[in-house]
């Protein structure tokens, strides 16, 4: 006898259809959309039983895609449901009973959402160092910001990256660039504006809007369809003034912005141009909002081809030393030299510096999408150290406060006594330093807040932060590696980075080992008639010499053992412990190719075989 199954959806309506199921007739609910009661209230942070996490918004309910993602009841939804979500192949995410993921992004935005983000809102994290995250900053596309004066390229480096124009541009030697421009991929090229952009769930900008009208004037998404933008977004900045007149009439805090941006992207580029190497104040504090975001930042030392060697020198120490002035960490910024548009070369005496250092940073950002995962786990450890802090601090300001008389004196005190705070909290929780934030923003911040209306400590909060620092991110550190090795080393594609990949114009194309690879004459020949006199002094027997005489002329090269030792075993290609005339002006080559600045290959190239022993090692294969 077949068994019916008949679902009742209250408060709903949906598709249904009788489909047969394991020897049984089912009722399969394709769709139901169901309202919650306007009495419930959704809690904080989007979590609970009316969050449309499985793609549905406000309470909607969509079976069989692999989850029952919201229902009145939640236990009744689990244990009536849950097999019409395997049915689907589905899966549980951390929401509902398990922590079990498939992604890295999905399981970071899962806990986020179930263990820091209560810990956020309960001590008013978000009004004193960052809003709330929401699902864009999970699955966005990695971004670059970039950061300079103006005329130092900025824009001109972005058209150089995509080789089109892009909606928006204007390139001068006057400031230009004076809006914020979000370039990012679309099917169709044309510009969204800032108010239009805030309010767009797909784009990870809607917290944003808290800068208001005067930013949001000056800020705008540029789309187009470009292969490159598939892979990475890039985010143009105006150019920084000098003046304070100049910084005070943007109508909007321009280093918050800079604030903002700088823990939401994946790499930070710092432009300057080798004729503007001031640092106004502006550009100075600008820098010095990207403070814990330090392994983000990349110095570009742009039109570099306008000055000569002598010239380049000296601009390249005066940038270093005016950088260790505004950058306080101990570590050296890496700098990159070159001259970043299409143009030609006005100084050709460093081409192969500039061509090595412009493959070196585009290999940097072509790095970024494979990396996009471990940024944002790093990002999330870094938030959650902060929230921990913060969460202890607030609590011990209210421990602190008084119940009836004197709180406004007992708040002066506190905030007067912060830097002593600081060093307590330290000392009882086993807290590094360098977690706690700035001290004087911290004071400016804590003036306008009613300190009894902040909550007293909650360990259960805490325990979870913890234990999710503790044992859920080392789970995810699997799921990282796994994903990274399934992807290509380079995936940003198009524009500038196909030019640097293959061709005779790619980097190394026909230099040290790989020199005479499209010729068909052995190219060792050439000095073959050099290398020949040397080697008929060294007493050769029966047309070889022995390794006791070859050791003698090789370590005239002052090359260390290791590298001779790879050398004879790169030459010997016969491995009889002799080398011929051929063989060794095979090691003169590859010694000459180390000295150049080379590295030699790990297995000898078959244009580098001498011709005699060509034929041996073709029959051998």
């Amino acid at each position: 006898m077949k068994k019916i199954y008949i679902f009742f959806i209250i408060g709903g309506e949906g598709i249904a259809s009788w489909e047969p199921l394991g020897g049984r007739l089912c009722l399969q609910v394709v769709w139901v959309a169901a309202t919650p009661p306007r009495h419930r209230h959704r809690p904080a942070g989007g979590a609970g039983p009316w969050t449309g996490r499985s793609g549905a918004r406000h309470g909607s309910v969509r079976l069989g895609s692999g989850r029952f993602g919201s229902a009145r009841h939640g236990a009744g939804s689990s244990g009536m449901f849950s097999w019409l979500g395997k049915q689907g192949g589905g899966r549980e995410r951390g929401g509902g009973g398990g922590d079990v993921v498939q992604t890295v992004t999905g399981g970071l935005r899962d806990l986020y959402l179930r263990k820091l983000l209560p810990l956020e809102e309960h001590y008013r994290f978000h009004d004193f160092h960052s809003p709330a995250l929401e699902e864009a900053d999970f699955e966005n596309k990695p971004m670059v910001l970039l950061v300079g004066q103006y005329s130092t390229g900025k824009t001109t480096f972005i058209r150089y990256l995509l080789e089109q124009d892009f909606p928006g541009m204007r390139i001068g030697p006057e400031p230009t660039t004076d809006s914020f421009i979000a370039v990012m991929y679309g099917e169709s090229e044309g510009s969204v504006p800032g108010n239009a952009l805030v309010v767009d769930p797909k784009k990870p900008f809607r917290k944003l809007s808290r800068f208001g009208n005067a930013f949001l004037n000056r800020f705008l998404c540029s789309q187009l369809p470009n292969q490159v933008l598939k892979s990475i977004s890039i985010i143009d900045s105006p150019g920084i003034l000098s003046g304070e007149k100049q910084r005070i009439s943007r109508g909007y805090d321009f280093c918050q912005v800079l604030q903002w941006f700088a823990e939401r992207v994946d790499r930070i580029i710092l432009l300057f141009d080798a004729h503007k190497l001031d640092i106004s104040d502006e550009f100075s504090e600008a820098i010095k909002s990207f403070r814990g975001q330090d392994d983000k930042i990349r110095v570009v030392l742009n039109k570099a081809d306008q000055v000569d060697t002598q010239q380049l020198m000296r601009v390249y120490g005066a940038l270093m030393w005016s950088l260790g002035k505004v950058i306080n960490t101990p570590e050296v910024l890496r700098v990159y030299i070159g001259s970043f548009w299409s143009h030609p070369l006005r100084n050709t005496e460093n081409r192969r510096l500039f061509e090595a250092e412009a493959q070196d940073l585009f290999q940097d950002i072509q790095s970024l999408p494979q990396k996009a995962a471990v940024r944002k786990l790093n990002d999330l450890i870094k938030r959650a150290r902060l929230a921990k802090v913060h969460a202890y601090i607030i609590s011990y300001l209210k421990k602190e406060m008084p119940s009836v008389f004197g709180k406004e004196n007992k708040k002066k005190e506190l905030i007067s006594r912060l830097p002593e705070i600081y060093g307590q909290l330290q000392r009882e929780y086993h807290i590094s330093a360098g977690d706690f934030p700035e001290v004087k923003k911290m004071q400016e911040q804590l003036e306008t807040c009613d300190f009894t209306k902040f909550h007293s400590l909650k360990p259960k909060l805490i325990e979870a932060v913890d234990n999710m620092l503790a044992n859920k991110i080392a789970s995810l550190m699997s799921l990282i590696s796994q994903e990274e090795s399934n992807m290509p080393t380079e995936l940003v594609h198009g524009g500038a980075f196909d030019g640097t990949m293959a061709g005779p114009f790619g980097q190394g194309y026909g230099e040290g080992a790989k020199e005479g690879a499209d010729e068909e004459e052995w190219v060792v020949a050439k000095d073959k008639p050099a290398y020949d006199e040397i080697f008929y002094t060294l007493s050769p027997i029966n047309g070889k010499i022995s390794g006791i005489n070859a050791k003698k002329e090789m370590v005239t090269s002052k090359l260390p053992n290791s590298v001779l030792g790879k050398i004879w075993k790169l030459a010997d290609c016969d491995g009889d412990g002799m080398l011929d005339d051929e063989e060794f002006a095979l090691a003169k080559h590859l010694i000459k190719i180390k000295l150049d600045g080379y590295e030699l290959p790990g297995t000898l190239p078959s244009h580098l075989v001498p011709p005699s022993h060509r034929k041996p090692l073709q029959t051998a294969e």
